[in-house]
């Protein structure tokens, strides 16, 4: 079976996205989408992810990551492409 090759965003988000649930929501949604890497809060009230699959999965979980959970709010979103780091799962990172 063909696999799309696997491609590793870096992806920051802006916004009201530290206190809302949003890195729990990111994991869940990632995991659905058989997604690898994490999600962290960062010091500046941003959230950091670093996300790894083929390129449909990725847009799938960008879609949802430009909106957020239903308590956030995201006003930016900057994507890196980057060289697959073949994560085994996604994780929270604190």
């Amino acid at each position: 079976m063909y696999m799309d090759r696997q491609v590793l965003y870096k992806i920051t988000i802006k916004g009201r996205v530290q206190g809302v649930g949003f890195r729990h929501s990111a994991r869940s949604n990632a995991r659905y989408h058989g997604i690898t890497g994490y999600v962290k809060n960062e010091a500046d009230g941003s959230v950091y992810i670093e996300a790894e699959g083929s390129r449909n999965q990725l847009d799938e979980f960008i879609k949802w990551c430009k909106k957020g959970p239903g308590f956030g709010h995201v006003d930016d979103i900057k994507i890196d492409t980057s060289l697959p780091k073949n994560y085994s799962s996604f994780e929270i990172r604190y």
